[in-house]
C-alpha cells in the first residue's frame, strides 16, 4: 500500500496548459528552427483539434518564464534544451487537445455568461476593486496579446475544467480507515547510518586500467568539425529622415515604452535606426552567403578557420548544432547571428569520435571507479554489520516522522521510512537513494490512536492522479495524434 502511495506521491492532476495569470505574465522567447509538414500553420493534430505554431510558441514561452523564475533569472535557451522545454510544451498541448476532443464528443460548450464570469474573476484586470475593460485591454496589449487570442485560450481552459468536473472522484470510509491505519503504525528502532565517508579506497593504476578497459567505449573523444568561416562586419549606415519615418510608420508597434504605449518617432529614433541597421546587416549576410556558396567572394573578405567540438566551441551552442548537421556534400550554413554579428560556416572535414586513451580518460574514469568500489565495500560492510551493530534508539516512528532520525536529513529520513514500512524484516538494512545505507533493528511496534484530518483529500488526490493518467491513455487510444513538426 505504501509503495503504491509513493508511486503517486506528487498528487498531480492533468496539467492544464493555461494558468490565466501566468499566461498573461509570460513573455515570448525565440523559437528554434524546425521543418513543418504540409499543414500550413499547424504543428500537430489530435483527433479533430489542430495545434498551431502560435499555440506552441506561447506554451513554450509560458514554461520558459516559469523555469526562469525558478532559476532566479539564470535560465537560458541552452538549459531549456536540456530540460526538453519544446517537448514539454507540445505534450501539454496534446493533452489539452485530447480533453477538448472529449468535451466536443459530449457537445460541451462555454457560454458567453461563463466567459464573462471568468474574466471578472481575474484580479489582473481590476481597477478600484472591480473589473475594468480598459485595464483588461492594456494588460493584454503589454503582453502582445489581442482580446480574441486571450479569450480563445481562456475558453479552452474553461472547457477543459468543465469536462473534468463531470468526472468527480470520491473517497470511501474504508479507504480513509486504511490510510489512517497506515499513517498510525509506529516502530521503535535501533539504527545506524553507513555512508561512503566510512569507506577508504586505495588507488592502483592496474585496477583502474582494468576498470577503464571494460568501459572504454563510454569515454570517447568529441567529434571535431573543421570549418572555414566568414565574420560579416556589422552595418552602421546613415538613413534619410524619410526612410526613418517610413519604417517607423510601418512598424510603430515595435516601439513601446514600459507602460505599453507607442513611442513617438523622436523618442523611438534610436531604436528605429537599430532595427534598420539590423535589417541591412541580415541582407548583407545573405548576399555574402550566396557569394560564398558560389565561390565568388570579394577579395577583401578573408576566410578564417576553426575546429568546433562540444568541449572546444569558440562560438555558441546553436553554431555547433547547425554545423554538426552539415555534410561535406552540403557544407554551408546560412548566416548565424552570434551576439549581433553574422557568421557563415563551410564544413571542410569531420574528425570522428574514438575511444580516449587511458591517460586521456583517467580523470573521468577515476571518480566512477571510486564510486563503484565504495558502493561495493559499503554493501559488504552492511552485510557484515547487520547482525551485530549497536546504534541509536529512536522514539516510536510513523511514516511521517522525518525529523526524528538524526543524522539523516528530512529527505533521507522520508526515503528510509517509506522503505521501512513495506519491509517485512525485523533486522536488516535499507539502501537510500543517495547511496547511504541504514542498518536497523525493530525493537517495538504499536498502533497509535491519531486521526489524520487530511486523509480524505490525500485519497482524492491519489485517485484523481490515477484516474487522470488512465483517462489520458484511453483518449490517446481513441484519438489519433499526428505530429507535423520535425525534431520533437
Amino acid at each position: 500500500m505504501i509503495t503504491w502511495m509513493q508511486r503517486h506521491k506528487k498528487w498531480l492532476i492533468i496539467t492544464i496548459w493555461i494558468s490565466t495569470i501566468a499566461f498573461v505574465g509570460a513573455g515570448f522567447v525565440g523559437w528554434g528552427q524546425y521543418s513543418y509538414g504540409n499543414k500550413a500553420g499547424a504543428v500537430a493534430k489530435v483527433g479533430d483539434v489542430e495545434i498551431s505554431k502560435g499555440e506552441l510558441q506561447k506554451t513554450y514561452s509560458r514554461l520558459y518564464a516559469q523555469y526562469n523564475q525558478m532559476f532566479q533569472g539564470n535560465f537560458d535557451e541552452e538549459k531549456a534544451k536540456q530540460f526538453g522545454l519544446d517537448k514539454q510544451a507540445l505534450q501539454q498541448l496534446v493533452q489539452q487537445a485530447l480533453l477538448i476532443n472529449l468535451a466536443h464528443s459530449y457537445d460541451l460548450i462555454i457560454t458567453d455568461k461563463e466567459m464573462i464570469a471568468a474574466l471578472k474573476g481575474q484580479k489582473a484586470f481590476y481597477k478600484n476593486g472591480e473589473f475594468d475593460k480598459e485595464t483588461y485591454k492594456l494588460v493584454l496589449s503589454q503582453n502582445r496579446l489581442t482580446i480574441k487570442e486571450y479569450e480563445t485560450e481562456l475558453r479552452k481552459e474553461l472547457l477543459i475544467q468543465k469536462t473534468l468536473k463531470l468526472l468527480p472522484v470520491k473517497t470511501s470510509k474504508n479507504e480513509e480507515n486504511i490510510l489512517n491505519t497506515i499513517f498510525n503504525i509506529a516502530d521503535k528502532i535501533n539504527y545506524k547510518v553507513l555512508s561512503f565517508d566510512d569507506i577508504k579506497v586505495s588507488l592502483k593504476d592496474k585496477e583502474l586500467k582494468k576498470f577503464w578497459e571494460s568501459k572504454k567505449n563510454n569515454f570517447m573523444t568529441d567529434v571535431i568539425y573543421e570549418s572555414n568561416f566568414i565574420k560579416v562586419t556589422p552595418v552602421s549606415k546613415k538613413f534619410s529622415d524619410t526612410k526613418i519615418a517610413e519604417y517607423y510608420k510601418e512598424n510603430r508597434t515595435h516601439f513601446k515604452d514600459s507602460d505599453g504605449k507607442i513611442l513617438t518617432l523622436e523618442a523611438a529614433k534610436e531604436k528605429v535606426l537599430n532595427e534598420l541597421n539590423a535589417k541591412e546587416a541580415k541582407d548583407k549576410a545573405l548576399r555574402t552567403y550566396i557569394a560564398f556558396k558560389k565561390n565568388k567572394l570579394p577579395d577583401d573578405i578573408a576566410l578564417q578557420n576553426a575546429k568546433i567540438s562540444k568541449s572546444n566551441n569558440p562560438f555558441n551552442t546553436q553554431t555547433l548544432d547547425t554545423v554538426s548537421k552539415l555534410a561535406l556534400t552540403k557544407p554551408y550554413t546560412k548566416p548565424i547571428n552570434i551576439d549581433g554579428i553574422y557568421y557563415i560556416f563551410e564544413l571542410t572535414k569531420i574528425v570522428p569520435s574514438k575511444p580516449k586513451s587511458f591517460e586521456e580518460a583517467k580523470s573521468e574514469v577515476l571518480p566512477l571507479y571510486i564510486a563503484q568500489i565504495k558502493k561495493e565495500k559499503l554493501m559488504k560492510l552492511a552485510n557484515n554489520s547487520v547482525n551485530t551493530f549497536i546504534g541509536k534508539t529512536s522514539d516510536f516512528l510513523t511514516i511521517t516522522s522525518v525529523d526524528k532520525l538524526v543524522p539523516l536529513s528530512k529527505q533521507e529520513a522520508a526515503d528510509f521510512l517509506q522503505k521501512l514500512f513495506v519491509n517485512d524484516k525485523k533486522r536488516s538494512f535499507i539502501g537510500l537513494n543517495n547511496g547511504k545505507i541504514v542498518l536497523y533493528n525493530i525493537l517495538e511496534q504499536k498502533l497509535l490512536i491519531n486521526k489524520n484530518n487530511n486523509v480524505s483529500d490525500t485519497i482524492a488526490k491519489l485517485k484523481s492522479t490515477m484516474f487522470n493518467e488512465g483517462l489520458i491513455k484511453t483518449l490517446q487510444n481513441k484519438y489519433q495524434t499526428e505530429i507535423y513538426i520535425q525534431g520533437l
